[in-house]
């Protein structure tokens, strides 16, 4: 059973920084393609980034330049450095796997994905 919990949220300023974590078991790094979204209040869940097996990386157009997703070495923590945060960038943020997609595959549609955290909210004020 893959488990996913997020923490490392909070609340920031305008240009400030926040780094998230989410902690996952029950997998096997090779065959997952992680990624972080993020759901604010009224809008759509929308893909922020994703990691593939092959250790390659992608990113919304609005996160370009200012988040870095990573992993630990032991790739049991996923990462998601976020830096000059705007207010627009307020939401619940989640952690998810996806399994089944192949080596490589790699995606920032929400719905491919099967395992999801509980959620983290960041607040960026003005």
């Amino acid at each position: 059973q893959v488990q996913l919990v997020e923490s490392g949220g909070g609340s920031v300023q305008a240009g400030g920084s926040l780094r998230l974590s989410c902690v996952v078991s029950g997998y096997y790094y090779d065959n997952y393609c992680m990624g972080w979204f993020r759901q604010a209040p009224g809008k759509e869940r929308e893909g922020v980034a994703f990691l593939d097996s092959d250790g390659s990386t992608g990113y919304a157009d609005s996160v370009k330049g200012r988040f870095t997703i990573s992993h630990d070495g032991t790739k049991s923590i996923l990462y998601l450095q976020m830096n000059s945060l705007k207010p627009e960038d307020t939401a619940m943020y989640y952690c998810a796997a996806l399994h089944g997609g192949g080596s490589g595959y790699q995606t920032l549609e929400w719905y491919e994905y099967n395992y999801w955290g509980q959620g983290t909210q960041v607040t960026v004020s003005s």
